[in-house]
């Protein structure tokens, strides 16, 4: 399993992005997916999460109601659009693949920044 994550970069507060994650491998369907992310000198946070079939959702409070998780199976990509950004979700975000035995697959990481 490989992820790639794509779509970091610069945003005003208020802004909006949108994080791309292609994973290479078998089976994508079965694999919960996540994102994380990560400030430095602190432990990495999860985001979001979607279940393998894309039914269930779930996000960190500090995020809802601004930040979408989706996933399309066929193309085997997950994504996080980001909305009313501000400073403190300044981060590097990880994607992660879940799967049934607990392994966690990681991408290398998209930096965030929320700056004006």
């Amino acid at each position: 399993v490989q992820l790639v994550e794509s779509g970091g970069g610069l945003v005003q507060p208020g802004g909006s992005l949108r994080l791309s994650c292609a994973f290479s491998g078998f089976t994508f369907s079965r694999y919960y997916m996540r994102w994380y992310r990560q400030v430095p000198g602190k432990e990495r946070e999860l985001v979001a999460g979607i279940t393998s079939v894309g039914g269930d959702t779930n996000y960190v409070d500090s995020v809802k109601g601004r930040f979408t998780i989706s996933r399309d199976n066929a193309k085997k990509m997950v994504l996080l659009q980001m909305n009313s950004l501000k400073p403190e979700d300044t981060a590097v975000y990880y994607c992660d693949a879940h799967d049934n035995w607990g392994l966690d697959y990681w991408g290398q990481g998209t930096q965030v920044t929320v700056s004006s």
